[in-house]
């Protein structure tokens, strides 16, 4: 008995150690570790259409990608993420002051096609959520800086509907059996255009969020769109088969293997902000 009781204290202090979407380290136990999960600017949010305050920007939300820029997808033990060499992007206009480089971007998905998406529209969930994170390069000198300011970050949200396969994400796809345990990285042989991946002729949300991942800091300008693109069944389940651990050799023990089926936080409270509307 004292035997079984050890080795669960321990597998369960191992699991501590990191973050992640289990029971024993899931979102409800990050503000222990992580005290801005606990704050009052908290993403994601439940987006309710009705009685928002519509906008219309003096300039239009552009942007501009580098395809090529496109160096390297990761798998961090929580999602893919492909990093980006930010040179030449550029986020601009809507509710941004200044110039906001891209500097990553990845999904988050659930284990079905009806769930995944990290905000929601009216209580609507959609199957997967992609977040595109840009950093202030007009006002600081780094992600790092940047990531400090209320107004440092700015992550642009698109849903993911189940539907007809897309040819972008299709890229991504690819690489994925070159990354399928946590820590390996693939070299992305053909550029992903992040600009095909985002809704350009529909309107979107903006409101002052956080991370949605710890530390969870309060540093994002929200832009959520409200169309959402279509990824096939297939590519889905692609996903999904991403292991949430380490490598098979080093495994300890079988319960380690996981799989990455439901990485998305539950929305938390609005609270006493405002989420404006903008139909671009």
């Amino acid at each position: 008995m004292w035997c079984c009781k050890s080795r669960m204290r321990i597998r369960k202090e191992a699991m501590a150690l990191e973050w992640g979407y289990s029971q024993i380290n899931g979102p409800e136990t990050w503000p222990n570790c992580y005290p801005d999960a606990a704050g009052q600017r908290q993403s994601p949010i439940d987006i309710n259409p009705i009685d928002l305050k519509t906008l219309n920007y003096n300039r239009r939300l552009e942007w501009k990608y580098v395809p090529e820029n496109t160096e390297a997808i990761t798998n961090p033990g929580y999602c893919w993420k492909v990093h980006v060499k930010g040179a030449g992007s550029a986020l601009t206009g809507g509710p941004l002051d200044g110039k906001y480089v891209l500097e990553q971007f990845h999904c988050h998905w659930g284990e079905s096609d009806d769930r995944g998406s990290e905000h929601t529209i009216n209580g609507q969930t959609f199957a997967g959520e992609l977040h595109f994170v840009h950093w202030n390069s007009t006002k600081y000198h780094s992600f790092s800086e940047a990531a400090k300011h209320p107004d440092g970050l700015c992550v642009l949200g698109v849903f993911l509907k189940a539907g007809k396969k897309n040819s972008e994400l299709d890229k991504i796809v690819a690489h994925l059996p070159k990354i399928q345990y946590k820590g390996q990285t693939a070299k992305i042989s053909s550029p992903v255009n992040p600009a095909l991946l985002i809704p350009e002729n529909s309107g979107y949300y903006t409101y002052q969020g956080s991370l949605t991942t710890p530390p969870c800091s309060e540093c994002v300008i929200w832009i959520v769109f409200k169309e959402p693109i279509e990824i096939s069944h297939d590519q889905l389940a692609a996903f999904r088969r991403l292991r949430s651990y380490c490598t098979e050799d080093s495994c300890p023990a079988d319960e380690f293997k996981g799989f990455v089926k439901n990485n998305f936080r539950p929305t938390l409270p609005l609270g006493k902000r405002e989420v404006k509307e903008c139909r671009q």
